[in-house]
């Protein structure tokens, strides 16, 4: 199996055990929990990997330096 496919997996995992979690209710805003639960520990873990490089970090995520600013200055990582 790709990684892809792993971590399309994780999330498929994940959010099966979210929603029988809910016993029925309906979530809000499952979009942004999901990206904000994603996010955060993927910028940390890139820029552990790049010893805070912010460059390549972004190079790594495939975005724009300040974009990478933008979202570690949002997750109080800098």
């Amino acid at each position: 199996m790709s990684q892809k496919n792993e971590i399309a997996c994780a999330v498929t995992r994940t959010l099966d055990q979210y929603f029988k979690d809910l016993e029925g209710e309906q979530p809000a805003a499952l979009h942004d929990m999901v990206m904000r639960s994603a996010e955060r520990p993927m910028l940390e873990f890139v820029l552990a990997q790049t010893e805070g490089n912010q460059t390549l970090a972004a190079q790594m995520l495939g975005i724009n330096r300040n974009t990478l600013r933008r979202k570690l200055a949002e997750y109080d990582l800098i």
